[in-house]
């Protein structure tokens, strides 16, 4: 049964064939072209019809690459929170897309500041820019309010299904501040809070659901398996048990714990979604977000300080005088500090660039921590290890810095493509609904182990110092 399980991200669109026997078939990973567009006043949009053509092009190279196998089913997973207006006859973009990272909706999230914590009981989420409402918002006021307006997954499953498909799944939908997250269903109130009460909302459906059929990539196949991508590399990374966590370091870098069927209200600043619906369940998870990780290396290369992130390892110093805050675009959980800017402190004139690098590696992994922590006081224990996933782990520096400040053992899955390995086994759960969860999943493959090498003591002194950091930033910042 081969799966084209396609993950479409913020940089990149990556595109895989998977049978259940003989693992990965073919692999193909197709960047934006245009790529991201940063803009001033903190607007990060994206090209739609790049989009979709990456999907494609992706999609196509992969199966011609696995020899055209016949195909059982296309899956996709997407950006999350990434919002579009198009319009629902012609399926043509009538915006661009505003990607996930944007901050132009801070204004709209201050003028609702005191539904603040009414939000938060009844989405399980934070009133921020971040989440696609007000994005959506922001879109309806300064671009358009002709056509619908939705996350890019509904587009594009519009797009590959001929405009059939007119839907979203229920992790994507509970990362958008319009849904009841006990309910998991659209919510009347929290749509008139954002002024988007007559919108044509898309249809709330399960994420091993087949909803239509495609021809894009050949024979007419259905369509199943649609799920948010941190959600995706949860469900692919085995975290199924209540308690077990994972982080994918892509352009960001995301924490999430499985809560089981118990939706949480974080009082640590983290967010809580649905995991996934499948199999007749509803898990939910908890979550924290550092939204520079890669961009934050490629932030890097762009000042010349590396040559690309396959120089991380050679250049960065483990020297640990130098701190880094990485708020490049803000810092999320715990603090919810969109106006917040990035910050080096410690330099001296023996400072050199390998100090830096390192330090924003540390940056990172320091965050990571953080949010572990936190993660541990919500589900009730610490986390005794951490699954982790995305091109980020390849970098050996990264990883056992991950490592030293959370100290506990960090365990890399050993394949770059858990977010679309997530997809496909929903895909195939969908078609085989007696399958179960775990035996659609499989077994995971186990990669390389990090076990702490800094003493607890020096951990907890270096994390001491990267808050004492972060508060003088934030300082700064207010």
């Amino acid at each position: 049964m081969c799966v084209l399980a396609i993950d479409q991200g913020t940089s990149a669109t990556k595109a895989l064939v998977v049978d259940p026997a003989d693992g990965v078939l073919a692999a193909c990973e197709v960047p934006l072209d245009p790529g991201p567009v940063h803009l001033p006043g903190g607007g990060v949009e994206q090209d739609p019809g790049a989009l979709l053509a990456s999907v494609l092009d992706a999609g196509r190279r992969a199966l011609d690459e696995a020899g055209r196998p016949r195909l059982a089913a296309v899956a996709l997973a997407n950006q999350g929170e990434t919002v579009l207006a198009w319009d629902r006859r012609s399926g043509e973009p009538l915006t661009p897309a505003i990607v996930w990272q944007d901050r132009r909706a801070e204004p709209l999230c201050a003028e609702l500041a005191e539904a603040r914590e009414w939000v938060a009981r009844r989405t399980g989420l934070v009133l921020d820019p971040y989440f696609s409402a007000p994005k959506m918002a922001w879109l309806r006021r300064h671009l358009t309010t002709e056509g619908v307006v939705t996350t890019t997954d509904s587009w594009l499953l519009h797009r590959l299904t001929a405009g059939a498909a007119y839907v979203t799944d229920a992790a994507t939908a509970s990362r958008s501040l319009l849904l009841d997250l006990d309910a998991v269903a659209w919510d009347a109130e929290l749509a008139g809070l954002f002024g988007l009460a007559e919108e044509e909302t898309p249809r709330i459906v399960a994420c091993d659901e087949v909803v239509g059929t495609t021809d894009a990539f050949g024979a007419q196949v259905p369509v199943a398996g649609l799920v948010v991508d941190q959600q995706a590399a949860l469900l692919a990374q085995g975290c199924h048990a209540p308690g077990t966590a994972k982080c994918t370091y892509g352009t960001g870098a995301f924490l999430l714990a499985n809560t089981g069927g118990r939706a949480l209200r974080s009082a640590q600043g983290l967010t809580a979604s649905v995991a996934w619906r499948a199999g007749g369940a509803t898990p939910y998870c908890v979550d924290g977000q550092v939204y520079t990780a890669a961009s934050a290396v490629g932030w890097l290369t762009q000042l010349g300080l590396v040559g690309s992130a396959a120089e991380l390892d050679a250049i960065a110093s483990e020297d640990g005088e130098v701190m880094f805050v990485p708020g490049l675009a803000g810092l999320a959980a715990p603090w919810w500090r969109p106006e917040a800017t990035a910050a080096f402190t410690g330099m001296t004139l023996a400072t050199r660039r390998e100090h830096l690098v390192g330090a924003v590696l540390r940056g990172i992994a320091a965050q990571v921590a953080e949010l572990a922590e936190l993660v541990g006081a919500e589900v009730g224990a610490p986390l005794t290890r951490l699954r982790v996933d995305g091109g980020l782990t390849r970098s050996r520096a990264l990883m056992q810095a991950q490592a030293d400040l959370l100290q506990a053992p960090v365990d890399v899955y050993a394949s770059p493509h858990a977010t679309a390995l997530g997809a496909a086994a929903l895909a195939r759960l969908a078609l085989e609904p007696g399958l179960g969860l775990a035996a659609a999943v499989g077994e995971r493959p186990d990669g390389a182990r990090y076990e702490p090498r800094w003493p607890a003591e020096r951990a907890a002194g270096h994390r001491a110092r990267w808050r004492a950091a972060v508060n003088a930033t934030l300082e700064h910042s207010s």
